[in-house]
């Protein structure tokens, strides 16, 4: 990682410092950092690192280079390619997306105040802070210190909307003091005090902040400034947020007066609250994998092993996505999971009926029998995207069970979790097209909407799969309509990737398309769907076109080692090429194996790799009818039967 927040630094991945010699050899890497991958030619570098260039110059930059090669990459072979300072024509490149600052952008789009602060957190000074005086770091400087600034007062109006008024006022207290100029971080401090109870020091802010105006630019507050001094003054109701926070806050409040605080009905209570919390859109999704742990550890603490799944099972969040956002904290839910099925009384119905494959009868079996399912399909639905068969056979048995005791909610989660243990191989749409029918009807019937829409989307899916788009498109707008209805704003995130997707399909290919989807995945708080997805579908268009991956650095995330072998050959590099190709590994038993499948064998192809067009060959082949990564309902590389025939001829 590069760090340019402060003076310019770099951390090796154990994150300690690197020796990054003299603030020459400093500058040559910021001045690459700012050029963000474009290549830089020697003479800028030596105009820029010189007044006056002494002779030599040119002769010095390749040193400070060849110094900063070293201690960036010192375990590089000797006479090796370097992979991160590289030459091209005329000059120098950085090649890299691991910088601060370009992370801090990123974030500083999140609406989540977690992920805000974890932002702001990253500055360890001004950017550039060793080249405050370089001209050529002017531009990047102010940017970002704006941005930083911005921030501030974004982390300002995200913790407002959440009701964290009185955690919002020491920061911006503290912004304001620094920066008196910015009316918005005003506003933001007087309405933070307003609704933190202080109606007095609200008005003394605006008081202030009209006369630093006044007196030192000679200009009266802005409009904003002036309507919310007299929306305090006559206590405006819309200033304290609306009806539906007062009721909430009232009822909160009652509940903490009356419920012991030791009682078990309040981790109960907590269990549904994280369950709706989580499809309340990215901060409630966010927030409620924060403490879903914590919830279930409290659980165990108690030592009653039916209240523990009773916990877990509770958390019964419908899931698209194959790949976890949060994968450590997934296995810790499977084993807590299957900690309390080992602790449970196994149960059998008062007929005689096994309902979870034992055979012990008593009072409360049926019920038992279902907090095992849920159990079951938790742990079904925590081993997506893993090649363990305990996911599949967990998600069978929670079936099974949900079905004998005709438990329409329990076997949509059941559902659910059958869908996310379709991947053994590929070309398996037609199946997950079933089982979307059938939540889709089952939901209907029951008013379940999570599953009702959890169903429009598999189908959505595996219709796209299928090239069967008027279905999709029904699908899409059946969701949507759901979702509008009963506030799922994470639901529009799938629909508009999948309304990206279906242009390329259709020979409409639009990268903004895509950018504009991207834009709604910043604060959705779905890392598992975002990491390295907007290059992966820019990557689909350019397989599309029969174009070169693209060559400056981006985050491929997870997909890395697919995409790779194709940035080599774009980048003229067929020997590391080859080699990435030889490394490829299968890909993950999700929505996306058709589409790395793919990409290796385009790579493979192209540089006669035999053995892996093989492995393709096999892979692919059960989803000869298929769109290639249409099953994702996110990005398509076409036919999976055209890379097919491009396997056969080079076979």
């Amino acid at each position: 990682m590069f760090g340019v927040l402060g003076p310019v630094t770099a951390w090796d991945g154990a994150g300690n410092a690197i020796d990054l010699k003299g603030p020459r050899h400093r500058a040559v890497l910021a001045r690459l950092i700012i050029a963000r991958g474009r290549v830089v030619p020697v003479g800028r570098l030596v105009d820029d690192l010189w007044t006056a260039p002494p002779e030599g110059a040119v002769a010095a930059v390749r040193t400070f280079v060849a110094a900063l090669r070293r201690a960036l990459e010192p375990e590089r072979p000797p006479r090796a390619r370097p992979r991160l300072l590289v030459t091209e024509g005329p000059g120098y490149a950085l090649r890299t997306s691991d910088v601060d600052a370009w992370w801090f952008e990123d974030a500083a789009s999140a609406t989540s105040p977690a992920r805000l602060e974890e932002a702001l957190a990253r500055w360890r000074g001004p950017a550039y802070a060793d080249f405050a005086d370089e001209p050529w770091t002017q531009a990047e400087r102010s940017r970002l210190a704006e941005l930083r600034l911005r921030t501030v007062e974004r982390l300002g109006e995200a913790r407002l909307s959440r009701g964290l008024a009185a955690e919002a006022v020491p920061d911006l207290d503290a912004h304001t003091s620094d920066h008196p100029w910015r009316e918005d971080a005003w506003r933001l401090l007087a309405l933070a005090l307003y609704r933190s109870g202080r109606q007095g020091d609200a008005l003394a802010v605006l008081r202030r902040a009209r006369a630093l105006l006044v007196e030192e630019l000679g200009v009266d507050p802005g409009p904003s400034l002036q309507r919310l001094e007299a929306d305090i003054l006559r206590q405006d109701d819309h200033l304290g947020g609306d009806a539906a926070a007062r009721v909430w806050s009232r009822t909160a409040a009652a509940y903490d007066r009356t419920v012991a605080s030791g009682a078990r009905s309040r981790l109960e209570s907590a269990a549904g609250l994280l369950r709706d919390l989580a499809v309340t859109g990215g901060g409630g999704l966010e927030a409620a994998r924060e403490h879903r742990m914590a919830a279930i550890a409290a659980a165990e603490e108690l030592g009653d092993a039916e209240l523990t799944a009773r916990m877990i099972g509770a958390y019964d969040v419908p899931a698209i996505w194959t790949r976890s956002d949060d994968p450590h904290q997934a296995a810790q839910v499977v084993a807590a999971a299957e900690r309390a099925l080992t602790a449970l009384p196994p149960a059998r119905a008062a007929d005689g009926r096994p309902l979870d494959g034992h055979a012990v009868d008593g009072p409360g079996a049926e019920g038992r029998a279902a907090i095992r399912a849920r159990l079951l399909a938790t742990i079904a639905l925590e081993s997506r995207g893993t090649r363990s068969t305990r996911g599949m056979e967990a998600a069978r048995q929670a079936e099974a069970i949900a079905r004998r005791l005709d438990d329409p909610a329990l076997l949509a989660f059941a559902l659910n979790a059958v869908f996310m243990q379709t991947f053994t191989r590929t070309g398996l749409a037609p199946e997950r097209d079933r089982i979307g029918a059938e939540l889709v009807a089952l939901a209907g019937r029951h008013g379940l909407v999570n599953a009702e829409i959890l169903g429009h989307l598999v189908r959505l899916q595996a219709r796209s799969a299928l090239a069967d788009f008027s279905a999709a498109d029904r699908h899409a707008s059946a969701a949507d309509a759901l979702a509008a209805r009963h506030e799922r704003p994470l639901v529009t995130v799938f629909t508009e990737w999948y309304r990206a997707m279906r242009q390329a399909a259709t020979g409409q290919a639009s990268e903004s398309a895509y950018r504009d989807a991207a834009a709604l995945l910043d604060g959705a708080g779905m890392p598992g769907l975002e990491n390295g997805l907007l290059p992966l579908a820019l990557l689909s268009l350019r397989v599309l076109d029969d174009r070169p991956a693209p060559i400056e650095p981006l985050d491929w995330g997870p997909y890395e080692p697919w995409a790779r072998p194709l940035v080599l050959l774009a980048r003229n590099r067929p020997a590391e090429a080859a080699a990435a190709v030889r490394r490829v590994p299968d890909p993950p038993r999700d929505l996306l194996q058709e589409a790395l499948w793919c990409l290796a064998a385009r790579a493979a192809i192209a540089v006669g790799d035999r053995t892996t067009m093989l492995r393709a060959r096999a892979a692919l082949t059960p989803a000869k009818r298929e769109l290639a990564g249409a099953a994702s309902g996110l990005l398509t590389l076409g036919p999976v039967k055209t890379h097919l025939a491009d396997l056969v001829r080079a076979l």
